[in-house]
């Protein structure tokens, strides 16, 4: 597939870490998406990050998505990679000291649970800062810490409907729709590490720990532009628009005479002048209904009608190239076929190769921004339950084998 391959080997000892986090540590409480993603980025930026997991169920996420392979989940290996797995009962009193005990030696702490659930195990914030007061705990949940929905269940789907993104999307004749990804689990995960992040800044000239606490639904709110002040200040009211922005054309999917769809966005009026010259129509540029992106945005239908009856007297890649010598920006819409065989993907590793056990040669987005000087490598892939139970608890904690063997025993760790 042209991206390179990155032979795994577990557990991974003795190997060298690169990244620009991997001097720090991250213990991983939760499950799911929203807070171990903010764990899986973690981890990909180098951190030693160590997920603990019920001994007896383990993550969810394991038996999650939508094809397995021999058994296996294929978003596992994503959602866990870079990750150390070692299980605690959090329900007991053992299992919360070994928290505590990981505390004492790490730098964060990340958690998903409902509001209240940390503290009702005696593990909240004020406990955690007396053994670490430097410590930084992250707290992903639907609503936040605080405030009346606090201490209520909260999914993406919902924090999606509450932050407002899911009324603009959507055709304007239909119930609103959803986009194909756990979108608000992935925002408040993404808003979760900024925040550690900076967090971490002020530790570095102060000493100070702190809680970040991400919602999803402000996540998901922080996305939506202009959206309040145009219904405050103008009665605007966004609705769903289908493919199309309001007021922003041409950006949208065009027919091809090869059947393929192209998007193509010239909505600037530098970009659309290009465009209707492609078109073989330079006029267009100084009509009255199209010479201005006001304009342009009046008469969208009219203007996409004009260009969909153009592209499709083209096949596809005639068309791409046309428009790339007019310089015009378009795209084709992609599909994950398109994604394994495309040159910039290949070019920039964009999707990479790594061996995981029981599968073989496993596809995986790869790390993502790209660094110049301190390149984080994607180490291993997500490990089984309590592959790291021994390791971590031996050589971190300093466990010894009475210890280990009464904590297996009752069931406490596996």
């Amino acid at each position: 597939m042209g991206a390179f391959c990155i032979q795994i080997e577990h557990p991974m000892k003795g190997l060298l870490v690169t990244g620009p986090l991997s001097d720090l540590r991250l213990v991983e409480l939760g499950q799911l998406i929203a807070g171990p993603y903010c764990g899986q980025l973690m981890g990909d930026y180098g951190a030693e990050v160590i997920k603990i997991e019920d001994p007896k169920r383990g993550d969810p996420l394991r038996d999650w998505g939508q094809e397995k392979k021999g058994g296996h989940s294929l978003w596992w290996p994503i959602a866990a990679r870079n990750k150390k797995c070692v299980t605690a009962d959090l329900r007991s009193p053992e299992g919360q000291q070994i928290v505590k005990d990981l505390v004492a030696q790490s730098d964060m702490l990340l958690e998903n649970f409902r509001p209240g659930t940390l503290e009702r195990w005696g593990l909240g914030w004020d406990e955690l800062k007396k053994i670490n007061p430097g410590l930084i705990m992250i707290r992903v949940s639907g609503y936040g810490q605080t405030g009346p929905y606090a201490p209520r269940p909260g999914y993406a789907s919902v924090g999606e409907a509450m932050g407002g993104i899911r009324y603009v999307i959507g055709e304007p004749d239909r119930m609103p729709a959803r986009a194909g990804i756990s979108l608000g689990d992935s925002l408040a995960a993404t808003f979760a590490t900024l925040g550690a992040l900076a967090a971490l800044h002020h530790k570095e000239k102060t000493g100070e720990g702190q809680v970040i606490d991400a919602s999803i639904y402000e996540s998901v709110l922080a996305y939506m532009e202009s959206l309040v002040p145009e219904w405050q200040i103008a009665g605007y009211q966004r609705e769903r628009t289908g493919a199309v922005l309001p007021k922003v054309s041409p950006s949208n999917v065009y027919p091809t005479k090869s059947g393929e769809m192209l998007l193509i966005a010239a909505n600037m009026d530098t970009v659309f002048r290009r465009l209707a010259k492609a078109m073989g129509k330079p006029e267009l540029a100084d009509d009255p209904k199209y010479a201005t992106h006001i304009a342009r945005g009046e008469n969208t239908a009219e203007l996409d009608s004009m260009i969909a009856k153009w592209s499709s007297t083209w096949e596809v890649h005639e068309l791409m190239d046309h428009l790339i010598a007019e310089e015009v920006p378009h795209g084709l819409v992609y599909t994950a076929k398109d994604m394994l065989v495309d040159p910039q993907y290949l070019a920039r590793e964009s999707i990479t190769n790594v061996d995981v056990p029981g599968i073989g040669a496993f596809p995986m987005q790869n790390i993502f921004p790209l660094f110049s000087e301190t390149k984080p490598t994607i180490r291993w892939s997500g490990p089984t339950l309590g592959e790291h139970t021994d390791e971590v608890y031996r050589e971190l904690l300093g466990y010894d084998d009475s210890k280990m063997a009464d904590l297996k025993a009752r069931g406490i760790i596996k």
